[in-house]
């Protein structure tokens, strides 16, 4: 493999079409397109200034890199990533990619970040500002996430999600087979229109939460006092821990909590209408 050591690029295309190449404390300067069609490809310790600079890129590895505002849209259409005690400050990151493996990755500007990617695994993971990080990702595995992006993980399947603080809105929207374990989850309207949606050990804090949800599961949560009309027009089942502020017109299945503070059930529930409701002293509601 040739090493490449304390170099300075810009323009267009300076490194197209080069496999078997390590960078170490190079700079890539304004311009485009600087590490096209290659693959087998190392950096470490390298700055990205430039627009696109891995494109169509198969088999590399990133580390202690940082990718500036101006490295926008850095890594499309590529394979086989590994990446760790990286700095990400440009939008648009990680598009129509499979096989990302991130560790200590800190992206301060998350919007439309993880887009159409599939075999996604990662550990301590921050994720800044922005809109709509990882939509229509696939097989996604994740212990450690911090975000404070808004909308994130909408039209995603095959998610396991572990150890997360994510603070947002309408997250989780149309997702389908997707295991959240020991999270906190702050926002309105979470998990609207979700398929097979699983909730473990978790707080969730918001508005609205879980309704038009099919075949829900929540297992030894919690609930934010402001989590009001939950559940509406859900099938699911239950095992809540501590009391809740309201449920409203579930369609079928089971809840169980320590307390209830209201029940909503109305001429607009839908059929079968029958879902069963009750305290953990076993008295039906």
């Amino acid at each position: 493999m040739e090493t490449i050591r304390n170099k300075y690029y810009e323009g267009e295309r300076p490194l197209f079409e080069q496999h078997g190449l390590r960078l170490e404390q190079v700079t890539i300067g304004p311009g485009e397109s600087a590490i096209k069609e290659c693959s087998d490809i190392e950096a470490a310790d390298c700055r990205f200034e430039g627009h696109y600079p891995f494109w169509h890129v198969r088999g590399f590895n990133i580390e202690r890199c940082l990718f500036e505002v101006g490295a926008r849209s850095a890594l499309w259409y590529s394979q086989n990533l590994k990446m760790s005690d990286t700095e990400i400050r440009g939008p648009k990151m990680f598009r129509e990619m499979k096989g990302i493996d991130i560790n200590n990755v800190k992206i301060l500007d998350a919007d439309e970040t993880f887009w159409r990617c599939t075999d996604i695994c990662a550990h301590n993971l921050e994720l800044h500002d922005g809109t709509y990080p990882f939509m229509f990702s696939e097989n996604i595995k994740i212990d450690g996430l911090r975000s404070d992006s808004k909308y994130v993980f909408q039209y995603v399947k095959n998610v396991e999600l572990s150890n997360a603080h994510i603070v947002t809105k309408d997250a989780f929207w149309e997702v389908e087979n997707v295991t959240i374990r020991n999270s906190y989850l702050e926002g309105e309207y979470l998990g609207w229109h979700s398929k097979n949606l699983r909730l473990v050990n978790c707080h969730i804090v918001g508005e609205q939460v879980l309704c038009y949800a099919h075949d829900l599961k929540i297992e030894n949560c919690t609930f934010a006092p402001e989590c009001d009309r939950m559940f509406e027009y859900s099938t699911l089942e239950a095992d809540i821990k501590g009391s809740i502020t309201e449920v409203k017109n579930p369609t079928s299945g089971h809840i169980v909590a320590d307390a209830i503070g209201r029940i909503t059930l109305d001429q607009n529930i839908k059929q079968p209408a029958n879902c069963r409701i009750e305290t953990r002293n076993d008295t039906a509601l």
